[in-house]
């Protein structure tokens, strides 16, 4: 399984991006979650969507980040709207079921005060 994540840039406080995450030469169903990498800090869960559809999201993010799937197209998104300095960071996808477990190479993210 490969992972390719796209959608990073740089934008101002209060902007909005979309990450996209596509998988490929998937074999079983995952589920698909977004991390996140500030600099000097450790990698931090920021939002899940499970096989089965349910989503959960990390306190700081919820009511301004959506998680959404396509699972025809292998596709999960992150819509981040009024982003904050505190979200810059390297955004990583993730694949996991039960011991498979698959990470993207990672867009990104600088957001400006």
């Amino acid at each position: 399984v490969q992972l390719q994540a796209s959608g990073g840039g740089s934008v101002q406080a209060g902007d909005s991006l979309t990450l996209s995450c596509t998988a490929s030469r998937v074999t079983v169903p995952l589920n698909m979650g977004w991390y996140r990498q500030a600099p000097g800090k450790q990698r931090e869960f920021v939002a899940v969507i499970t096989r089965g559809g349910s989503i959960n999201y990390r306190d700081s993010v919820k009511g301004r980040f959506t998680v959404s799937k396509d699972d025809a197209k292998n596709t999960v998104w992150l819509r981040m709207n009024d982003l904050k300095p505190e979200d810059t960071g390297v955004y990583f996808c993730n694949g996991s079921f039960r011991d498979l477990n698959y990470w993207g190479q990672g867009t990104l993210v600088t957001v400006s005060s």
